[in-house]
């Protein structure tokens, strides 16, 4: 369908990937293969109101690089996707990944922005996530969601599983904290059950033979494992966020005396000087 409207449109464009690579990769492609000074990503179903677009283009003249589109309520949902959306929502700002509230992916975004959102270089993309960390000026835009004219929902309880597991494992190290925090109480209560053990066995007459010399350990060891295994975590957490390769910075705007102060674009070619 694409490829006959592009022959009587010429606004018409498509990309065609080698394979279904899945929703995000396909929109990452779209979002750094076209052009344009600012893109707008929009759900192929029609659902977004795109007539609020003009107001994301009239934030974007105002200096703003990032223009959000969030949703003002979820009528149209059923109680189910309700249910579990608002739950994502939740459990993403709860272990400390960016993300916007009730925000999927219409978005305006510069070229700027587009252009540093090249750098990240995650394999498990979140997009949702990812662009919040740009830093650049935001703003947001409220719009209601209609219902969907035809077709059925791409997004089934599956795939929402499965980016609500990318979401969290690749913009969060709680999970790995909460196993050496874990490991820490039981380890903490392993010592104290020890000493409450060394005492029967010692002090009372109550110890049944042998009950000592097999609790005591297995505990004492379990307790061990459980904390090494969080440590482990921890130092994993820090090799998983090296190897993801982001950005350390991003520069926003150069500062050059000989010249009016203007903002970085990715198009010109400039030797810049950090001291």
């Amino acid at each position: 369908m694409i490829d006959q409207l592009s022959q009587k449109h010429w606004q018409i464009a498509g990309i065609k990937l080698s394979r279904n690579r899945g929703h995000q990769n396909a929109l990452l492609a779209g979002l750094l293969t076209a052009g344009g000074n600012a893109i707008v990503s929009v759900d192929a179903d029609l659902q977004d109101d795109i007539d609020v677009i003009e107001a994301m283009v009239d934030d974007y003249h105002r200096g703003i690089d990032i223009v959000y589109g969030v949703r003002k309520k979820r009528e149209t949902d059923t109680f189910f996707k309700r249910l579990t959306a608002e739950t994502f929502y939740s459990l993403i700002r709860l272990v400390g990944a960016e993300s916007v509230y009730n925000h999927a992916d219409y978005r305006l975004m510069s070229r700027r922005a587009l252009e540093s959102l090249r750098e990240f270089q995650e394999v498990n993309l979140y997009i949702r996530g990812m662009v919040p960390l740009l830093g650049f000026k935001t703003s947001t835009v409220h719009y209601d969601r209609r219902e969907r004219f035809a077709g059925q929902t791409k997004y089934p309880l599956k795939k929402m599983i499965a980016l609500a597991l990318d979401a969290i494992t690749s913009f969060s190290v709680v999970p790995l904290r909460i196993i050496t925090l874990t490991g820490f109480v039981v380890f903490a209560g392993t010592m104290g059950i020890s000493v409450w053990i060394l005492w029967v066995k010692l002090f009372t007459a109550n110890a049944i033979p042998g009950w000592a010399s097999t609790v005591l350990p297995m505990y004492f060891l379990g307790g061990i494992q459980i904390f090494c295994i969080g440590i482990l975590g921890e130092y994993m957490g820090k090799i998983y966020r090296e190897v993801k390769a982001r950005p350390r910075y991003i520069i926003e705007q150069v500062i050059d005396r000989s010249r009016a102060t203007t903002p970085f674009l990715a198009s010109e070619e400039r030797n810049v000087t950090i001291g």
